[in-house]
């Protein structure tokens, strides 16, 4: 589709200097309509604001959308992951990727309810969320026109953005203005949600220099974290958390409950580098406090509960799955056969989980389920009368069996 032939637009639009940038050279290069959607994912800022700038920026009223939608993003994206224990390598809770596809989503229900015919989004050429974004448009609406403004004007730069704001009259916000109302260039690039914040760009594009610690917006350090320890218990139910210290609490309010308990405690920081999917390398910090007591208090209580072999198979199962969603591919027939399997797996994955959190750390001290496989007497060092010991015997004999064949014949 040509750019004369794009009539209406959805853009996903936070009301950030990108964003807005975006909104103006849409309606001067597409000559469309322009319709914002600025979803409240739990990012800790006010989302209001965005509506009063697109109106500012001659959006029509009926072509604004604020929603929140931070309860679906937990129950419905956040919760089915952590179900799996999803990490991608080895480190990262991917707390931008799993925000993708619902954002997307509701660009495609509000285009589909506008009558609109074509998406746009501020992901640069360079990252990965072009590709979950897309992915998520076209996994939906394949027929649907997708705009990345990053793929196509010469506005390469933080200071390109800012010179174009400043010649067509948008509002900077005040993290690009210095102190004498001259812009200026934020440095750090940053992404939050109700799981996590991340920080990339500028001053992290060396990946020997450690982060200064003013970068660090929600957590206190570990060393300046409590003296002493604090304890609460997670109650399961199907393998999702539903109630803190025996408060129940909704998808949202319990993520934001464990972000609290996390930031205090300095739990969740991490520095990596990871392998983005468009082929480059990337240093990446980022913050998830409640996510990272999630995963340790999901993996106490699956311990319990879930068979061996089940519970080996997930385990090896999980690195694919993670990395269908850092590349974006939520909305594809693999990751939902993944789902399937992984969710099959929770239906025993129920109880309490109790936690020691202290200077960053998070201590699982002790689990318990009515539906658990852990049997004491099976167990116990002491003495019993479940289990023949001389059973062993023969069991390791027969795994051993092959190694004794293999050693009597090729071993001479």
């Amino acid at each position: 589709m040509s750019k004369k032939d794009v009539k209406k637009v959805v853009l996903a639009y936070s009301g950030g200097l990108d964003t807005s940038v975006i909104l103006k050279w849409l309606q001067d290069e597409y000559n469309a309509e322009v319709i914002t959607f600025t979803a409240d994912l739990g990012q800790g800022e006010e989302v209001e604001p965005a509506r009063q700038k697109a109106l500012d920026m001659g959006i029509k009223p009926e072509n604004i959308f604020v929603l929140d939608i931070r309860e679906e993003f937990v129950k419905d994206y956040v919760f089915p992951m952590f179900r799996a224990n999803a990490i991608y390598e080895g480190e990262y809770l991917l707390g931008t990727s799993i925000a993708r596809p619902l954002i997307s989503k509701k660009q495609i229900e509000i285009a589909k309810k506008m009558g609109a015919d074509a998406v746009s989004h501020g992901a640069t050429g360079k990252g990965n969320d072009q590709v979950r974004f897309e992915l998520g448009y076209l996994g939906l609406n394949p027929d649907i026109t997708v705009i990345a403004p990053w793929r196509e004007w010469d506005l390469n730069s933080r200071e390109k953005l800012l010179t174009y704001a400043a010649n067509h009259g948008i509002s900077i916000d005040k993290k690009h203005v210095d102190e004498n109302g001259n812009p200026s260039v934020s440095p750090y690039s940053m992404d939050a949600n109700l799981l996590h914040i991340s920080y990339e760009g500028l001053a992290l594009e060396d990946p020997s220099a450690e982060p200064e610690e003013a970068m660090w917006l929600w957590s206190v350090s570990p060393e300046n974290a409590p003296d002493v320890a604090e304890y609460i218990t997670i109650d399961y139910k199907n393998g999702d958390p539903f109630a803190i210290n025996e408060k129940e609490l909704s998808p949202a309010t319990l993520l934001k409950t464990l972000n609290d308990y996390g930031n205090k405690h300095g739990i969740g920081r991490i520095d990596i580098v990871e392998n983005r999917y468009v082929g480059m390398k990337a240093r990446g910090c980022y913050e998830t406090p409640g996510g990272t007591i999630m995963l340790k208090a999901h993996r106490a209580i699956e311990s319990i509960t879930l068979d061996r072999e089940a519970a080996h198979l997930k385990d090896e199962m999980m690195p694919k799955y993670a990395k269908l969603i850092y590349n974006g591919f939520w909305f594809s027939p693999e990751r939902e056969m993944l789902q399937a399997a992984i969710d099959n797996t929770q239906k025993n994955v129920e109880g309490k989980v109790k936690l020691k959190l202290y200077k960053g750390n998070v201590t699982v001290v002790g689990r318990e389920s009515i539906k658990s496989l852990f049997s004491e007497a099976h167990s116990t060092f002491e003495e019993d009368e479940v289990y023949n010991q001389k059973d062993a015997e023969g069991f390791i004999k027969l795994n051993a069996l092959r190694f004794i064949i293999a050693g009597q014949t090729q071993g001479k």
